[in-house]
């Protein structure tokens, strides 16, 4: 990635092309007292012509600048914003801590929030942090349409998806090899001997858990091993859903030998089922904390969270200094790191 020095768009680089107050008490034939007023949430003001402010502001789509009475006791804006699933899961933490370093490295600060996989939400996020001018955002995406992010695009803000492509979009994204990070725990389990492989996934809608199961797939019919739906879930989005998944499928007449494990979630939800049942392997995608402490260390297709975010900060600084050139699309490996649990033989 490049070392320029970063050029930072300035907050007010696009005011003339927004909608000012002046321009929704024009349309609301009110005064910008009244309007000023409104968006203040300030008392005064008759409920009718309250409602045609608002409508003007819809109308409009003005936005109130927050940032503007810092830009006028001289501050500058120099952040980021960082929309992640949920900062309190270790592999969205790490991909902070890559993002931090890369925009310490610029002079930047970082302001994230998490979209909790809602669409709703990381609209939320966006908007607030655009709001306050951020100078660039960094997104895992929760929504199935980013083209709500084209006005802002087109006024300069600077925008890297990361983990996941964005919807009805071009733009930069920073991705894992999901697909051959499947294959390669599946490999793994077929060479110890299983033919029985289970898969615990995320939603299948995730274009993360979608590619894991295309991996899974593909492993098996290079086996010749026929695909199963009933050694098949997905849908489990945390631990406990995964544990109750993890346990019916034990269940079967003719249970798996061996399980795949689409996220570190899922993974910590299967060994909770798999306690008393230590002659089953697992393999899960993305490493987490302890896993090479447990009395059978667990293996993983890893990835670096830590440097997925060190590769979305340094684009965002590349596009921040004034690259213009395509959208790109960068894929970072995935490795297989056998620690014992894949290593359970049938």
């Amino acid at each position: 990635m490049s070392s320029r020095n970063i050029q930072v768009v300035g907050p007010d680089a696009s005011a003339a092309a927004r909608p000012t107050m002046t321009d929704v008490a024009r349309a609301a034939h009110v005064s910008l007292k009244t309007v000023s007023r409104v968006v203040n949430a300030e008392a005064g003001v008759r409920p009718d012509t309250a409602e045609r402010v608002r409508h003007a502001i819809e109308e409009l789509g003005f936005r109130r600048n927050d940032v503007a009475r810092a830009l006028r006791a001289g501050q500058v804006s120099r952040t980021l914003g960082l929309v992640i699933e949920d900062i309190a899961n270790p592999f969205y933490s790490g991909i902070m801590r890559g993002v931090e370093q890369v925009a310490r490295e610029h002079g930047l600060l970082v302001i994230a929030g998490s979209s909790d996989e809602s669409g709703e939400r990381e609209r939320e996020l966006v908007m607030a942090f655009c709001d306050r001018r951020v100078d660039g955002l960094v997104v895992v995406p929760a929504s199935d349409d980013h083209a709500y992010l084209l006005p802002e695009m087109r006024r300069g803000l600077k925008v890297v998806f990361l983990d996941r492509p964005p919807h009805g979009i071009d733009a930069d994204a920073v991705l894992v090899d999901n697909v051959g990070g499947a294959e390669a725990a599946v490999e793994h389990l077929v060479q110890e001997g299983h033919r029985r492989i289970a898969m615990i996934g995320d939603t299948p809608t995730l274009f993360t858990a979608a590619q894991r199961l295309d991996g899974y797939r593909r492993a098996l019919e290079r086996h010749g091993i026929p695909f199963d739906e009933a050694l098949v879930r997905l849908g489990q989005h945390d631990s406990d859903a995964a544990e109750r998944a993890t346990a019916d499928m034990l269940a079967l007449a003719d249970p798996p030998s061996a399980i795949f494990t689409g996220n570190n979630r899922n993974t910590i939800g299967a060994l909770r089922a798999l306690a008393s049942r230590p002659r089953v392997a697992l393999v899960g995608f993305d490493d987490f904390e302890l896993a090479e402490l447990l009395p059978v260390p667990v293996s993983v297709v890893a990835a670096s969270p830590l440097e997925l975010g060190r590769q979305a900060a340094a684009l965002l600084a590349d596009r921040l200094a004034d690259d213009d050139e395509p959208p790109r699309t960068v894929v970072l490996p995935s490795t297989l790191v056998p620690r014992g649990s894949g290593e359970v033989r049938p």
